[in-house]
């Protein structure tokens, strides 16, 4: 894996990590070689089990739970 250890990071870079590879996902995915998108995923995963560790109890808004999914699914939008 390249780049820091997730581990390492404190707070505000580790979400700075994670805003940065969220952001350049779809062109990754999209135009990457294999190597890069392997790379990617290695490392998205890495930065966001980091921050699921840090922050197992972090806020969960009602519409992205398959509950809320379905309950905009009943002709609500």
């Amino acid at each position: 894996m390249s780049g820091v250890d997730p581990g390492r990071l404190d707070d505000k870079e580790l979400i700075k990590e994670l805003e940065t590879i969220h952001r350049t996902r779809h062109t990754t995915l999209l135009h990457g070689s294999n190597d890069a998108l392997r790379a990617h995923n290695e490392r998205m995963a890495a930065l966001e089990g980091e921050y699921l560790r840090r922050h197992p109890r972090r806020s969960v808004a009602a519409g992205r739970t398959r509950a809320g999914a379905r309950e905009r699914g009943n002709g609500d939008s």
